[in-house]
């Protein structure tokens, strides 16, 4: 099953422009993963391969304060407050998700006691925070329908 774009951009709460940001970050970061695995450039650290991740993180950080101000300023406070906390939630997560698995590959030896499941546990708080937002979005949904039905 996939997501048309409209249900994409209201289940993760980013806008278009920040989807395709994201998106095109992670084609250049799968480029230079294929590149330090195949060992074809000895000086490309894995600190240097994430990059490209870190900066949209960055300017999405930056995209997402200009829209909430904006929000704020057109006097639209709770909503500019809920989407700069949901947004900075998520990438706040994912940039922890990031690094402790860059510092991971760069520093094996050192970080042994960085196991896999401890990498991954902010994805996974990601996940349960989005799957209780999708079904309290669903619910609110049945409720508005059943009210319009016993209005009629």
């Amino acid at each position: 099953m996939l997501f048309s774009l409209r249900e994409l951009v209201q289940w993760l709460g980013f806008a278009t422009f920040e989807l395709f940001l994201h998106l095109l970050a992670l084609l250049v970061f799968s480029m230079l993963v294929a590149l330090r695995a195949d060992m074809f450039t000895p000086m490309l650290s894995w600190w240097l391969v994430f990059v490209p991740l870190f900066a949209a993180d960055g300017l999405s950080t930056y995209f997402t304060a200009i829209v909430s101000i904006r929000l704020y300023q057109e006097n639209e406070k709770r909503l500019a407050m809920l989407r700069l906390l949901w947004v900075l939630t998520v990438l706040s997560l994912k940039l922890v998700c990031e690094v402790l698995l860059c510092k991971k590959l760069a520093e094996q030896e050192q970080a042994r006691d960085l196991w896999f499941g401890l990498i991954i546990s902010p994805l996974f708080i990601l996940l349960c925070i989005s799957c209780q937002k999708c079904m309290s979005a669903e619910l609110q949904k049945w409720e508005m329908k059943s009210q319009k039905n016993d209005e009629q």
